[in-house]
């Protein structure tokens, strides 16, 4: 009888070890799964000149590309803000301009995965965005302030602006904190 319970002891903690390792390899792996569906669903976006979603559940869907050549930066950006977009990669708040047209394009992201390279940024980079019509563009990066949230606002103007917003600062083991680190890029002719 006590060889059995052992055994039903080692048998269950075996279990629960591997129920961990794999969870943990999941958690390493989605991110990267999901970067290959959202690289797929932007091509077929672009290809079909129509929204493909990433997977049949998602609730966004691919609307630019975002490039930093000297950093090394390739981002897919999807539509909305909400925290189910953005564990996936930036996201375009829906009430602001599309990218690359007419006013002020607003894309949030996290500070500590997809937006992490805005620390790293610097006026005059230069940041290319395709939409998804194919059209191509860039902006270059005029200035960064870090903003309270309760004093971030954004007016409409006539120019072509991108705005990049996270959190800040960027160590902070905080979730939601009070200041937003935000860069403003204005449109060039490329």
């Amino acid at each position: 009888m006590k060889q059995t319970v052992t055994k039903c002891i080692a048998l269950l903690t075996l279990a629960l070890a591997l129920v961990f390792i794999i969870a943990g390899i999941w958690i390493k792996t989605k991110p990267l799964l999901a970067e290959v569906l959202l690289t797929r669903a932007w091509k077929q976006t672009v290809a079909m000149g129509k929204p493909v979603k990433a997977w049949p559940w998602a609730d966004t869907w691919p609307v630019a590309r975002l490039e930093v050549e000297r950093l090394g930066i390739d981002r897919i950006i999807l539509e909305g803000d909400s925290g189910e977009v953005l564990a996936f990669g930036p996201g375009h708040v829906t009430a602001s301009a599309r990218p690359l047209e007419k006013g002020n394009c607003i894309l949030v992201g996290h500070r500590d995965t997809s937006f992490t390279f805005l620390q790293k940024l610097q006026p005059g980079d230069r940041i290319a965005v395709e939409n998804s019509t194919k059209r191509s563009g860039a902006y270059l990066v005029h200035s960064i302030q870090v903003v309270p949230v309760k004093k971030l606002f954004f007016q409409e103007i006539d120019e072509s602006w991108l705005t990049l917003i996270t959190c800040y600062p960027f160590e902070s083991v905080a979730p939601g904190t009070e200041k937003r680190y935000v860069i403003f890029a204005k449109a060039i002719n490329t």
